[in-house]
């Protein structure tokens, strides 16, 4: 369990509920979401969705057209957001392009235009012109556009494990510099919207026809959003909060339930406890995964009311973004950022009355305080679970 804490140098995200740091943290201080009824398909579903404006109007730059698609449109516009991109500029002259390694989490990819192609084939079944592009048809269509919009020419790696993918990120680059394959790494998530996440969902009954209520009494499901997040690791002695510890688990309960006792997600807290060296009193915020599901939020939250004293502040920020599936780990990981950077603890959007299942942590209404340790959580389907571990910068 021995872990060495990364630096995080630079960091960024864009969900419905705004582009940037700045807009993020004032969405959730004014605890305005960015939910809307969905309006995306031909035939949308009676349900809410956290749809970034504009992404239709925003095509790549000429020099990136061949990756052309929503989803690389959207990571495009992650990366120009908060000068990442000249973070990771001034990350390459110090290591060189060969020492970065990326590292990014999806759940669909550009699968949305996989879809478009299907629906506008050739009379001989083949793809139209515009999109016989092969890269944007597979799963690492996203790692491989953002290597090369950062001119990085080092490790790639593209993780998919569901809602968990873009939390894990940060674990597998640890261990990549831990064993010296590189010197820095750019870790983050992209997912879009889609027919197949949407409907899909919808098929699964787990899509809430009216504004998610996590952890609610009255919950009736998830909505479903889209988001872009990204942050850059470094060792000592790079300015930032330090992220210091990690649990990774994979129960295989169930494809798309959680296991009824939570063993999963507690090996995943047990080990991130363990590895930053705290205890859970220790713990000033918990970002949770709160999809606003009936099983998963009634699990998660037995177990935290299980390991947490009460006056540890807990919370899904869900109802401000919905749920970004692949992205959703690096979101969190951000507004838990956000969290120990400016003393902003949110509370819990749309939720009126919580769960009998849920104990005192869980909180409502926003609050403010000092945060010196975080952690964040992400369950996924099929039983991946990773949790994450953060600190504040340490004082001078």
């Amino acid at each position: 369990m021995h872990f060495q804490p990364l630096v995080v140098s630079a960091y960024t995200l864009c969900t419905a509920a705004g582009d940037g740091r700045a807009a993020t943290l004032h969405a959730l201080r004014e605890r305005r979401g960015g939910l809307r009824r969905n309006d995306f398909s031909h035939s949308p579903l009676e349900t809410w969705i956290g749809r970034i404006a504009g992404l239709e109007h925003q095509p790549l730059p000429a020099h990136l057209a061949a990756w052309e698609c929503r989803n690389n449109r959207l990571a495009w516009r992650g990366l120009l957001t908060d000068g990442f991109l000249a973070a990771v500029a001034a990350a390459r002259k110090r290591y060189g392009a060969h020492r970065i390694a990326v590292v990014l989490g999806t759940s669909t990819s550009s699968i949305g235009a996989s879809e478009e192609a299907y629906r506008r084939l050739e009379p001989d079944g083949s793809y139209p012109p515009d999109l016989r592009r092969p890269i944007v048809h597979t799963p690492h269509s996203l790692g491989d556009f953002v290597q090369h919009a950062l001119q990085l020419h080092g490790l790639c790696v593209t993780v998919a494990t569901a809602c968990s993918s873009s939390a894990k990120v940060f674990a597998q680059a640890e261990r990549l510099l831990r064993a010296g394959l590189a010197d820095a790494a750019v870790v983050g998530g992209v997912d879009t919207l889609c027919g197949s996440v949407l409907f899909g969902f919808n098929s699964l009954e787990l899509v809430s026809p009216e504004p998610c209520r996590p952890f609610d009494a009255e919950r009736r499901g998830i909505n479903l959003g889209e988001a872009a997040g990204f942050a850059l690791l470094e060792r000592e002695p790079a300015r930032g909060p330090r992220f210091i510890g990690y649990g990774e688990s994979s129960d295989a309960h169930h494809m798309s339930a959680p296991h009824p006792e939570g063993l999963g997600a507690r090996m995943a807290l047990e080990q991130a406890l363990a590895r930053s060296g705290m205890q859970p009193q220790d713990v000033d915020y918990l970002n949770l995964h709160g999809t606003a599901s009936l099983r998963n939020d009634e699990v998660e939250a037995r177990l935290v009311a299980e390991i947490f004293p009460a006056g540890v502040f807990a919370s899904s920020t869900k109802g401000w973004t919905g749920h970004t599936l692949g992205a959703a780990g690096i979101v969190e990981a951000a507004i838990t950022l956000l969290a120990l950077e400016h003393g902003i603890l949110p509370g819990t959007l749309n939720t009126r009355r919580l769960d009998a299942a849920c104990g005192p942590q869980i909180r409502c209404e926003n609050s403010a305080g000092e945060v010196r340790r975080a952690m964040s959580f992400s369950f996924g389907f099929g039983g991946s679970n990773c949790v994450l571990a953060f600190a504040r910068e340490a004082q001078a």
